[in-house]
């Protein structure tokens, strides 16, 4: 017998939730009751990731749960916030059970690994999408924004480009030249790691981020347009794992890490007084991240590819691009 929407919520979701202090009241009243950190603010995005789209329909439901959170706990990285909550709308076919309790597990599997608490939500009919909320604390004044790259900021990224973009390829029927490195690109696709920790070193740190889900180019871009300044892109600094390589022309490996997306990645700014202290945490190990150019007075992106300057073309994935 198919369960209605409160029969869905109470199996798979209420009472597989275990509440932090900070939750007053959660799922199942009209509006969750949150108490945030004192001296806080609050760090708010919200994505929506269509089948299709955004993630194969006959994937996985575990993996699609752990994909739906995993790239909306970017953004928090991104600001460089503190993951405390969030909300799900659930737009499904039919009431299935069995696909909703592995999607339920997946999702919440992450939830507890970052420790961000489920609040609440919605359920409704319709072609598959999921769509989070996610909800995090800076302190005041302490969030990281896209606006306030300078002249003179060196430009980083976190771990590698185009892994994302690589996997998806596979996915689409690319041959594989090393099958061994087939599952290792596409647990990158379905379980990116968000960079939490990266983001709250970063606080102190950079003057700007982004984290890269369209490719770098148009995430790059929006700290540019955002910040009123250029940059230039050091193409041999591109950070690429050993997966993609394996299997890529070279070519394509630089494709995949310009606009390829899917990464979420950090890319941010960091002033040059402040390199040396960013440079001992990646001596100690505590995160990633390697320089790839610098932001610029001009307005402009331009990559340098040897002793040539390349105006890029495509920068990325943009939604309703092909729309007349």
């Amino acid at each position: 017998m198919a369960l209605g929407e409160f029969e869905l919520i109470e199996r798979c979701f209420r009472q597989r939730s275990a509440l932090p202090d900070s939750v007053i009241a959660g799922i199942g009243d009209d509006c969750a009751l949150l108490q945030l950190p004192v001296d806080s603010q609050l760090a708010v995005s919200m994505d929506t990731l269509v089948a299709g789209v955004h993630f194969p329909a006959d994937a996985s439901p575990a993996l699609i749960g752990e994909r739906a959170l995993r790239v909306n706990l970017s953004d928090l990285a991104a600001a460089g916030a503190e993951p405390l909550w969030f909300t799900l709308g659930l737009t499904l076919p039919k009431s299935d059970a069995g696909w909703l309790d592995e999607f339920a597990t997946g999702l919440l599997r992450v939830a507890d690994q970052y420790g961000i608490a489920l609040v609440g939500g919605d359920t409704t009919r319709g072609p598959l999408a999921i769509t989070i909320q996610v909800h995090g604390a800076v302190p005041r004044g302490g969030g990281l924004l896209r606006s306030r790259a300078r002249a003179g900021d060196r430009i980083y990224v976190t771990g590698a480009l185009g892994d994302g973009a690589a996997a998806l390829a596979l996915l689409q029927g690319a041959p594989v030249r090393e099958p061994a490195q087939r599952e290792y690109l596409l647990g990158r696709y379905y379980q990116p790691v968000p960079q939490i920790q990266a983001g709250l070193h970063l606080r102190q740190l950079a003057n700007a981020a982004i984290d890269v889900s369209d490719g770098l180019l148009a995430d790059l871009g929006h700290i540019c347009q955002q910040s009123g300044v250029g940059a230039r892109v050091q193409l041999s600094q591109l950070p690429a794992s050993s997966s993609v390589l394996a299997n890529f022309d070279p070519q394509q490996v630089r494709q995949f890490a310009l606009s390829g997306g899917d990464d979420y990645q950090l890319c941010f700014t960091v002033a040059e007084e402040n390199v040396p202290r960013l440079q001992q945490l990646l001596q100690r190990g505590e995160m990633t991240a390697t320089a790839i150019g610098e932001i610029t007075a001009a307005m402009g992106l331009v990559c340098v590819d040897g002793d040539k300057e390349v105006v890029p073309g495509a920068s990325g994935f943009q939604h309703f691009a092909s729309d007349d």
